[in-house]
């Protein structure tokens, strides 16, 4: 029973060739430097093609395993992931960052092309593979916003960021389109990881041709010098001792528990309250129908798109008011995001539109906050941790989040469904039963970022927080540990 689970989330084609003419024609007619970009006109680059890279991703196959065994497919490149982030969280404060971004996306290439011609025989290897784009994968999605936070101030920063964020909606949207209608056309789901490949080769080329490596804290402190001196430990430490990085990370867990079981499961569970109301049949023989995930990924690029947007202009209007705007308007899109999520499952057993309009809501306030955090992240951090702190977030949210929502899930609905296994709308249940744990998580991250709210502080750090060479900054936005 597959509901069209071999959707792959690849980048579509037509947004990277977007992405060559754009820095094709910044060569040509580079803008002029602005207060707001202090490293000059070729800094532009790095944001569209960042943003294509970091949403590059391979596909798994349809099975018909048991969910939990679906879900492990998924584990292993989440689990790489979280064990390079640190590593290259450390490279990312003390070496070239362009190397690296650009050693990166090649290796995670290489990898994907291999694993294209992988038979299901050696499954085991498709799973060392996968494995390895993890560490491809970490490397630029540790590095590549510190490298635009060194670019950029003030909102324009937060604009850049959320267009660079707007790669995890869309280019998980654009996936399941693309990858669904490449998997059907060939009929075989390994042309899909043959697509992408190649795009990467070619931005990693553009990274080292045409983008600068900036310098630390060049857009945040233009008369200080920063180096990189403090070891590994002490740059941990002093992270791990601002209660507002503590509870930003803790929420963010919880918005990647809800969007790893949000992808990895809704589109199943559509097909099964189908399945349930006779509208379609249900699938015995590979491959099945797509037409769930294609509809869920072209709501998932819709509300992708509108949630940053909107969440990024909220913010905006609302620092006028108050110094801790960021981290409310992430309270304010989880909480109500939650109402909308539980309604999924209450429209989904008698009207399949119903239950697309809660997940166009529910999505597009869950979104608000992806390009916010990270903003709030640049801020309450300074310049030379900045890539362990990134790296820091990025493992603490994968550890308490998709790393085992999805199959968390899984072996709930499994354990559910044994009592009447050969009922379709127990098994429809017993996913909807499952799948009903996420809104409670959303209100917990909703708390979490209430409680950042209350320790945000705009206040000059000691002297004693820096490594610096020079004196004290005259004016500064982090906040002291």
């Amino acid at each position: 029973e597959c509901c069209g689970r071999q959707s792959p989330q690849i980048k579509l084609l037509v947004h990277f060739m977007a992405v060559v003419g754009y820095c094709w024609l910044t060569v040509r007619h580079p803008p002029p430097p602005s207060e707001s970009s202090p490293c000059g006109a070729r800094t532009h680059i790095l944001l569209p093609t960042k943003h294509t890279v970091n949403s590059l991703y391979s596909i798994y196959p349809a099975s018909d395993l048991l969910l939990k065994s679906l879900s492990a497919y998924f584990l292993v490149f989440i689990f790489s992931f979280m064990v390079a982030t640190p590593i290259f969280g450390f490279l990312g404060d003390r070496f070239n960052r362009k190397f690296i971004l650009s050693c990166g996306i090649f290796f995670w290439s290489a990898v994907t092309i291999t694993s294209s011609f992988i038979t299901k025989p050696n499954f085991w290897l498709l799973l060392f593979t996968r494995a390895l784009v993890g560490f491809g994968e970490a490397s630029y999605s540790t590095i590549a916003p510190t490298m635009i936070a060194d670019m950029f101030t003030k909102d324009t920063r937060t604009c850049m960021l959320c267009f660079f964020y707007l790669a995890i909606p869309l280019g998980s949207g654009l996936g399941y389109i693309l990858g669904s209608s490449v998997t059907q056309a060939a009929g075989d789901w390994h042309w899909a990881l043959r697509v992408t490949p190649a795009m990467g080769l070619t931005a990693g080329t553009l990274i080292i041709l045409l983008v600068p490596e900036p310098k630390r804290g060049a857009a945040d402190q233009h008369t200080v010098k920063l180096r990189a001196g403090t070891s590994w430990s002490r740059d941990m430490k002093a992270v791990i001792k601002i209660p507002s990085f503590v509870f930003l990370s803790l929420a963010s867990a919880s918005v990647a528990f809800a969007t790893g079981v949000l992808g990895m499961w809704i589109p199943l569970y559509l097909f099964r309250a189908e399945v349930v109301q006779k509208h379609i049949e249900p699938c015995t023989r590979e491959p099945c129908s797509g037409r769930d995930s294609l509809i869920f990924g072209i709501i998932t690029c819709i509300t992708g798109f509108l949630g940053l947007i909107l969440g990024v202009a909220a913010t905006r209007w609302y620092r006028t008011k108050t110094a801790r705007s960021d981290p409310l308007v992430c309270a304010f899109g989880m909480l109500s995001s939650s109402i909308f999520i539980s309604l999924i499952f209450v429209f989904a057993r008698f009207s399949i539109l119903g239950a697309y309009i809660c997940i166009f809501i529910g999505e597009t306030l869950l979104f608000l906050n992806w390009a916010i955090t990270a903003d709030i992240l640049m801020y309450v951090v300074i310049p030379t941790r900045r890539s362990t702190a990134v790296a820091l977030q990025s493992f603490t949210s994968h550890l308490l989040g998709d790393a085992g929502s999805p199959y968390l899930i899984g072996v709930i609905s499994d354990v559910i469904q044994h009592s009447k296994p050969d009922l379709y709308l127990w098994e429809f249940l017993s996913l909807g039963y499952a799948l009903m744990l996420c809104p409670f998580i959303i209100v917990l991250g909703g708390t979490f970022f209430l409680a950042t709210a209350h320790y945000i502080k705009y206040v000059l750090v000691p002297v004693s927080k820096f490594p610096l060479h020079t004196p004290r900054p005259t004016a500064s936005a982090y906040q002291e540990g």
